[in-house]
């Protein structure tokens, strides 16, 4: 059983898995197709990511526009601000994010649908961070905004991150070339 919470942005969802604990330690599923299906989220997922980050690092502000990739992101050491952001040209909530906190404590996981700009930054010592992927990783597909764009002003939870040269070298949303941003397709149905 998975319970699904609501975020500001709709299509965005924040996932509690049951943990079972004990003196032992915890079991939980990290995913289970038919669970998650039966909660809303009906993506095949085909490529699963793992990231290590020190403290201060910001990865992000990543999408893909030919082979857009919804992701489900959770933490299994440490402590992430996770951010997704819409950027669906003619969506109501076009330049709005959301950011929740993922942690090996909390064991929350972040469902991220296609049309949104996923980044993180690193709050613990260490983070390892895995996500899966509903489309594969396409190096000539990827695309970027930058991570303090003052359109989105997300409220990064850091004063001066260690960002790699691309991620500081994506222009701003509305610097992005239109034909470089997935279109909203109106409600779903």
């Amino acid at each position: 059983m998975i319970s699904i919470l609501p975020t500001l942005l709709k299509e965005v969802f924040l996932i509690e898995p049951k943990v079972f604990n004990d003196e032992r330690g915890f079991f939980m599923e990290t995913f289970h197709q038919q669970k998650y299906q039966e909660a809303g989220i009906k993506r095949v997922f085909v490529q699963d990511n793992h990231s290590h980050s020190k403290k201060g690092v910001l990865r992000g502000l990543h999408y893909q526009i030919n082979r857009p990739q919804a992701k489900l992101v959770y933490v299994i050491r440490g402590e992430i601000f996770d951010v997704s952001v819409d950027i669906r040209l003619g969506s109501p909530t076009f330049a709005k994010w959301v950011g929740v906190t993922l942690s090996e404590k909390n064991h929350r996981q972040l469902f991220i649908p296609e049309g949104f700009a996923h980044g993180f930054c690193v709050l613990s010592e260490e983070a390892e961070v895995i996500y899966k992927c509903s489309d594969f990783y396409s190096p000539v597909d990827e695309q970027g905004i930058r991570w303090d764009d003052p359109e989105v002003t997300i409220n990064w939870p850091l004063q001066k991150p260690l960002v790699s040269e691309k991620d500081a070298s994506y222009p701003f949303l509305s610097q992005q070339a239109k034909g470089n941003l997935p279109k909203w397709k109106g409600e779903e149905k």
